[in-house]
Order: structure tokens, then C-alpha cells, then sequence
């Protein structure tokens, strides 16, 4: 029997109970269930009621296969967000002299050279401000679409190989100024895209998770991404060992290649889930399997719902408030290469060993603080992380000038609080998630998310445009997560299994 903890009583028996051929639906808002066996655990409308974590998997046992299939997808996908999208191919190419014009890259080194490297990395941001509003449009009613049809796995499919497609279009990618835009247009494409896949990958979790190890699950998931993360870059420090193979410098080659690697190794790894994870019940609602452009009227009236309804108004607030901190991990990841490489001058081996260090310490903290997780709760484990990474990060813009040592130290500790804030993030909200409302909700959890990333881009892109000095853009990025902070605060926990 499957069993989820209240507001106001210890335990409130699950009525909503389904037979594995029965469609899935959540109970109307605002319903008083009773229990008929046992009237007085009838659960509290003001409690949090039965989610669809607990209606998915019932009584039965976790399969390790299954999460082992599910948490490869994160292994696979995760050099587009390692490799592609901060250590190697941004930071070490696309932001480079590589893409100044020639007279440009004839400066010496000082503040005219600085101001043109921080236009590059002012690019960066706009585009992926763009990308940003675009997920912001997209990512909830195609989420919404999927619950109502049943298609997670193909709305995963589509974000999976169009990610996968971005990265193999920057073998075109060329080391010269007319060729930036064009990369910065396929970056900021399959960033789009692998949030499109991230808000169905998110929504499986329901299908292989119950509310006494959500936790846990979910932070292998994020273990597993780091832990691919990082045997990626193991395999850029070999092939820069090697001498590149001998390969040509001159035309980019090594990088070009190391982007269609990571297409590849992408494609190997995501097929598990595909054939292994299954797919929830499409959600029995005619009014959300409309068209695309009706979806947003059901939208707007699912938001309105989240906030009447008492039982689902600490899931609306939380969306909130993470879209905010949410979207200062975002900057984390897309910026923190260019800053170690532009404000540290770390060198190629530098960087990339600073980033296999980075999602070790990261994998290590995300698997502990899983099972902390399920234990504290997830609230305690956001408001824990989030301290510590404004602390850090001030610290970094602060003694920027003590040299690379500060980025060392303070970098890493830094990045030991990442994965824990996402992880339990994705917690929180499986907690929370209606019966039936996975995809939408997950969808809506990326709008307030990524999708709102244009707020650290933006800050990144006009504090680089005003100073023409990337140190700022630390600055930018730790306003951002001090103000998720403030806002998690007086969210409500989550009941624990």
C-alpha cells in the first residue's frame, strides 16, 4: 500500500488507486475523497493530496533496469551541456581570437583585445536569451500535449535527435567571424531542443519512482550525467594528449570533431530509455488534445488552477520561486567556462581539468544529498545549496584579481552545490505533481526554468556590454541565484514517504 505523509495528519491513505488498464486522472480539484475502509484518514483538501508519484507505480517494486535505462539518457545528452555548451567548444573556441577579425586578433593583449573577447561572450548570451524565450513559448504546452496523448517518449525522441543534429552541425563550424552566428544559432537550437527532451525525461521519472525513493532516483540521474560528463572530457584531455591525431589547428578541426563525438556518443547512450522506460497513460482530456495554439488557453487556465486550488497552490509557488534559481544554476553552466577561461586565463589542459574535477565533485555531492533528499526533504536541501553557492560566487568576483587560485577553490566548492539544488528540485516537484499532469507540469517546470534563463543571460549580456569585463557577469549570475534563495524560503515543504 502506498502511503504519503500530510499537512495536518501523519498518514493519508492513496484513494485514487488505479487497475494498470484504468486511464489516469487526477481527482477534481477541490474534491473531499474519503477512504471507505478507514473514514478517519479522509484526506485533508488543504493537504497535499495523492500525486501522480504515487498513483504511477503502486505497489510495485522499483526496477533497477528501468532506472538504469532512464539515467543513461542524462549520460548521453549531458556532453551537449559539458562538452559543447561550457568547457570545451564555447569557452575554448567560439569566445576565442578564433572569431575575431584579423584586426582584432592583432591587438596585444589589454582592454581593447578584453573588450572584443567580452563582445563574443556578450553574443553567447543574446543567443542563448533567445533560446531561453523560445523554451518559455514551447516547453509547457508540448509538454501538456504529450500527458494528453500519451507521447512523452516521442516529444523525448524529437528533443533527443534535434539536439543531437544541432551538434553535428557544428562540424561546419568554421574558426572565422562569419561563421559565429551560425554557431551560436545551433547552440542556442539545441539548447532549446534538449529541454524539450529534458521535460519528458523529467516526467518518466514518475513512471519509475515512488514517493520513498524519488529522491534517490533522482539524484542518479543527475550522478549518471556528471559521471558521463566527466568521462567525456577524460576523453578530450586524451585526444589534446595525443597531439590531436595531427589533425590541422588552423581550421578548427579538433573541436569540430569533438561536437560530432559528442552527437555520437549521444545517439549510443539515449536508446536505452526508448526501449526499457515506460510511458504513463495519456491523460483522459479532450480539451488538451487540441491544437497547439488551444494549448495555451489551457495554459493559462492550468496556472490559474495550480494557485486556486489549495491542495496544488504550493506547487504554483514553487515553480515561482525556481525559476528564478533555476535559471542561476543555467548561468553557472553556460558562463562559468568563458569566466575561468577570459577572467583566469585557464589554458586548454586547465580548463578541462578544472571541469573533470568540477562534475566529479558534483556527481559525488548530487548521490549524497539524493539520499539526504529523502530524508530532510528537499526544501532543506535547495535552501542548503543555494546559500552555498552565493557565498562562493561572491567570494570569486570579490578576490578575482588573487589569481586562479580563488576560481580553484571557490569554483569547485561551488560546483559541489549544483547538482544537489537540481536534483532536489526535480524532487520537490515529483512530490507535487497531480496524476496525470506530469508532462504539463514538468513543462511548466522548464518555462520557469530555463525558459526564464533570459534573466542571468540578460544580466550577463548588459553588465558585459556596460563594463566590457567579463568579471561582471559573476556578479550578474549571483544576483540572480541570491534571488531564488529569498524566494524558495517561504515555500511550504514537501511531505516526505
Amino acid at each position: 500500500m502506498v502511503w504519503i505523509r500530510t499537512r495536518h495528519r501523519p498518514f493519508t491513505r492513496d484513494p485514487y488507486r488505479r487497475d494498470e488498464a484504468a486511464p489516469r486522472q487526477a481527482p477534481a480539484e477541490g474534491d473531499h475523497v474519503s477512504d471507505n475502509r478507514r473514514p478517519e484518514a479522509a484526506a485533508d483538501s488543504h493537504a497535499v493530496p495523492v500525486m501522480g508519484l504515487g498513483a504511477a507505480i503502486g505497489d510495485k517494486p522499483t526496477s533497477r533496469s528501468k532506472v538504469l535505462a532512464w539515467a543513461l539518457w542524462d549520460w548521453g545528452l549531458q556532453p551537449f551541456n559539458t562538452i559543447v555548451l561550457t568547457f570545451i567548444f564555447t569557452a575554448l573556441y567560439l569566445t576565442t581570437d578564433a572569431f575575431l577579425t584579423p584586426a582584432q586578433q592583432a591587438l596585444p593583449d589589454g582592454p581593447e583585445k578584453d573588450a572584443a573577447l567580452a563582445g563574443l561572450a556578450s553574443g553567447l548570451g543574446l543567443g542563448t536569451t533567445v533560446a531561453g524565450l523560445l523554451i518559455l513559448f514551447l516547453a509547457p504546452v508540448l509538454g501538456q500535449q504529450a500527458d494528453a496523448r500519451g507521447k512523452q517518449k516521442l516529444w523525448l525522441g524529437i528533443g533527443t535527435i534535434g539536439t543531437i543534429g544541432c551538434m553535428l552541425g557544428l562540424w561546419f563550424a568554421e574558426p572565422a567571424p562569419m561563421y559565429f552566428w551560425f554557431a551560436v544559432a545551433l547552440i542556442s537550437a539545441g539548447t532549446v531542443l534538449v529541454e524539450i527532451g529534458s521535460v519528458n525525461y523529467n516526467a518518466l521519472l514518475i513512471s519509475i519512482a515512488s514517493p520513498k525513493n524519488v529522491g534517490r532516483i533522482s539524484g542518479i540521474g543527475w550522478g549518471f550525467g556528471y559521471v558521463g560528463g566527466v568521462v567525456a572530457l577524460v576523453l578530450v584531455v586524451v585526444f589534446y594528449g595525443s597531439g590531436w591525431f595531427g589533425l590541422p589547428e588552423d581550421t578548427g578541426l579538433p573541436f569540430r570533431l569533438i561536437a560530432v563525438g559528442c552527437a555520437v556518443w549521444g545517439i549510443v547512450f539515449a536508446i536505452p530509455v526508448f526501449l526499457k522506460v515506460p510511458e504513463p497513460a495519456p491523460l483522459g482530456n479532450p480539451a488538451q488534445r487540441g491544437g497547439l495554439l488551444s494549448s495555451y488557453a489551457v495554459l493559462v487556465r492550468s496556472v490559474i488552477s495550480l494557485y486556486r486550488s489549495p491542495a496544488t497552490r504550493n506547487t504554483f509557488w514553487f515553480l515561482l520561486a525556481s525559476a528564478v534559481f533555476r535559471d542561476g544554476l543555467a548561468g553557472v553552466f553556460t558562463f562559468g567556462a568563458v569566466i575561468a577561461a577570459q577572467v583566469f586565463h585557464f589554458g586548454f589542459i586547465e580548463t578541462v581539468v578544472f571541469g573533470i574535477a568540477a562534475n566529479l565533485i558534483a556527481g559525488v555531492s548530487t548521490l549524497i544529498a539524493g539520499r539526504w533528499d529523502d530524508r530532510f526533504g528537499p526544501k532543506a536541501i535547495i535552501v542548503t545549496a543555494l546559500t552555498g553557492m552565493v557565498i562562493a560566487g561572491f567570494v570569486i568576483f570579490l578576490f578575482a584579481d588573487a589569481g586562479q587560485i580563488v576560481f580553484w577553490i571557490f569554483g569547485l566548492i561551488l560546483c559541489a552545490f549544483v547538482g544537489p539544488a537540481q536534483s532536489a528540485s526535480r524532487s520537490f516537484l515529483a512530490r507535487v505533481t497531480p496524476a496525470g499532469r506530469e508532462g504539463e507540469i514538468f513543462g511548466l517546470y522548464a518555462t520557469t526554468g530555463r525558459a526564464a534563463s533570459w534573466m542571468s543571460s540578460l544580466l550577463w549580456t548588459l553588465l558585459l556590454a556596460i563594463t566590457a569585463s567579463t568579471v561582471f557577469g559573476i556578479l550578474g549570475i549571483m544576483i540572480v541565484l541570491l534571488a531564488g534563495l529569498l524566494l524558495i524560503l517561504p515555500i511550504r515543504s514537501t511531505p516526505r514517504a
